[in-house]
């Protein structure tokens, strides 16, 4: 794949040469894996669980700070977590149990226990799937899933997304702009019609430019499988060095569970 780093997925990555940078990508993924594990083992309910969490997150701020991903850039990574946020609020208004007035609401005890488990969980899991992604080209975290022995259908579906992601954006945007010159201006019910027809053309035209490019490979003996060359063993300083998030979070899981 010749992507780079360019386009809406590589806008993610932050160049950088630091030691979470020099990581085999397979290393740093069971790593976040490994910690987004801890993080959901944590029981919600524990009277420890607060200091766990703050613990966690000293963890993967420390992990960021030492691959110097800017704060703003977290702070972007954190925007796929409003789904969870919106879900987190609802939850001590629909669940059972003992109630507290808080602001005039009559509020779930149980409910605010497990809202701010679930917002906590989240926001690590994301925080440290950030760092990740700052830290690794999208086409080495490709390569990584398949070191990793992913299904080679689903690493060839997310290499073609990798490389033609910023394809069908610049079609996207080309159509946008042919919408507004002629006047289209997206507002009121009637704009949704054109919006959808949009939508289909520009499903339609990325099928073909699917089909043309995999026809393509067929013809100079693709095989499904990305060409990386022979895997080199990964040091066993280096998976200490990738593993010491998981490993520090399990330390203070542990610390939990013994001391709580």
């Amino acid at each position: 794949m010749g992507a780079g780093h360019g386009g809406p997925l590589g806008a993610a990555y932050v160049a950088g040469t630091s030691a979470v940078h020099r990581l085999e990508p397979h290393t740093k993924l069971v790593a976040v894996l490994a910690f987004a594990l801890v993080v959901v083992a944590t029981p919600v309910h524990a009277p420890w669980a607060p200091a766990a969490y703050a613990g966690y997150a000293v963890l993967v701020l420390a992990a960021a700070a030492v691959a110097r991903v800017p704060a703003g850039r977290l702070a972007r990574g954190l925007l796929v977590e409003v789904p969870f946020v919106v879900f987190a609020l609802l939850l001590p208004l629909v669940a059972r149990g003992p109630r507290v007035e808080v602001l005039g609401l009559s509020l779930s005890e149980s409910g605010l226990t497990a809202a701010g488990g679930l917002l906590a969980k989240a926001t690590l899991s994301v925080l440290a799937a950030t760092v990740l992604a700052a830290t690794t080209e999208p086409r080495e975290l490709v390569r990584g899933l398949q070191r990793l022995r992913l299904p080679a259908v689903l690493v060839q579906i997310l290499a073609f997304m990798v490389r033609y992601a910023d394809v069908v954006t610049g079609e996207l945007r080309r159509m946008r702009v042919a919408r507004e010159s002629r006047g289209f201006r997206g507002r009121g019910p009637g704009a949704l019609r054109v919006v959808a027809t949009s939508a289909g053309a520009l499903f339609v035209r990325s099928y073909e430019r699917g089909e043309r490019v995999h026809l393509a490979m067929l013809s100079r003996g693709s095989t499904g499988r990305l060409v990386t060359g022979p895997a080199a063993a990964v040091p066993l300083q280096a998976w200490l060095t990738a593993l010491a998030l998981p490993l520090g979070a399990g330390a203070v899981l542990a610390a939990g569970m013994l001391l709580g």
